[in-house]
């Protein structure tokens, strides 16, 4: 029998996974997330979500399926997770008014079979115009600090969200759509 393993510690991936009833344990990767702008965006999530996973293959044993995922946001640039407030600030402002990317690379890897699949997946947000006032309130929440392009959809940043165009989960972290179609094509398991 098959464990599922996720290669996180993130709480919204977390969350996306027991939401569908899957069981699976937690490892955390030991991979230190390096984010080089001069490199494809779309190659970055993917290589560290595979660093992450296969990190956590070499330290387990027995049969498992680890799941690595790895997300940014593209506006003219890679936008990681903010320093500081003022850096939190600066990436809010850049993003009010405007269309970007969020890019989540996801691994799967099976370390009984040695067989790995890597993909990502592509959701385009429209946030409205935000005031400073408004950016400076949220900043003050500690919600931007440890995501991704300073804001979490599913938290009060919802609140600046006008649209989306694809899928929400791959926003919150983990894009479970693209896992399930992982995992049916290349691993023939189902959620379900």
């Amino acid at each position: 029998m098959y464990r599922v393993i996720l290669a996180s510690n993130s709480p919204r991936r977390k969350d996306i996974l027991e939401n569908l009833g899957i069981k699976f344990s937690v490892v955390t990767s030991e991979v230190e997330e390096k984010i080089d702008c001069s490199v494809d965006p779309y190659n970055l999530t993917c290589d560290l979500a595979y660093a992450k996973a296969k990190n956590v293959s070499e330290r387990i044993e027995g049969k498992a399926i680890i799941i690595g995922a790895d997300t940014v946001v593209l506006h003219q640039k890679i936008l990681g997770k903010p320093r500081n407030h003022q850096e939190a600030y600066e990436i809010l402002k850049s993003l009010s008014g405007k269309a970007h990317e969020v890019v989540t690379g996801i691994a799967v890897i099976d370390n009984d079979r040695k067989k790995q699949v890597t993909e990502y997946e592509v959701t385009k947000v429209y946030f409205r115009e935000i005031s400073d006032e408004e950016i400076l309130k949220y900043i003050q929440t500690g919600e931007p600090m440890d995501k991704a392009g300073a804001y979490g959809i599913q938290g009060k940043a919802s609140l600046f969200v006008k649209k989306i165009e694809g899928d929400y989960y791959n926003v919150v972290g983990l894009p479970i759509f693209r896992l399930g179609k992982i995992m049916h094509r290349y691993f023939n398991m189902n959620f379900l």
